[in-house]
């Protein structure tokens, strides 16, 4: 097994996790804001956990980025679709993810009324997991799985 494969399985298998922990802040910010609940040290620690996570993903995917065969740095890939799409429409479609994500936390983080901590949340994880989602169907691999 060699670093592409082993990063390929971790970037595929971890993206569980991210995903995991980003719907689970979601669904516990839309019931806050729509509750109209306190933002707990829970809530804090999760949506920082999510937006850790996501991180983390984007780290193993730039590791993975620079050893994967399909990504080229060359007048052909553009013309390829597939090459194109791991060269350059993922990775922007991820990095655009996780800024929205970091974006979110950190109004949650500046915000002084629970709702709008909530709100903040839960739009902007929102929208980021419409973008992984999208990138993800663009793949054209599995979603459930892991991709090896």
């Amino acid at each position: 097994m060699n670093s592409y494969s082993i990063l390929k399985y971790l970037h595929s298998g971890f993206r569980f996790v991210v995903l995991v922990l980003i719907l689970v802040a979601i669904i516990q910010a839309i019931s806050g804001w729509m509750g109209k609940k306190a933002y707990t040290q829970g809530n804090r620690k999760l949506n920082l956990f999510a937006m850790i996570s996501a991180h983390v993903q984007l780290l193993i995917g730039l590791a993975l980025y620079f050893v994967s065969p399909f990504v080229q740095f060359n007048h052909a890939a553009m013309q390829e679709p597939s090459t194109r799409y791991w060269t350059a429409e993922h990775i922007t479609m991820m990095i655009v993810a996780i800024i929205l994500i970091t974006i979110g936390h950190s109004k949650s983080k500046k915000a002084v009324l629970p709702e709008a901590k909530h709100r903040a949340i839960a739009i902007f994880y929102i929208l980021a997991v419409v973008i992984v989602v999208a990138a993800i169907a663009m793949s054209h691999r599995p979603f459930f799985g892991i991709t090896g």
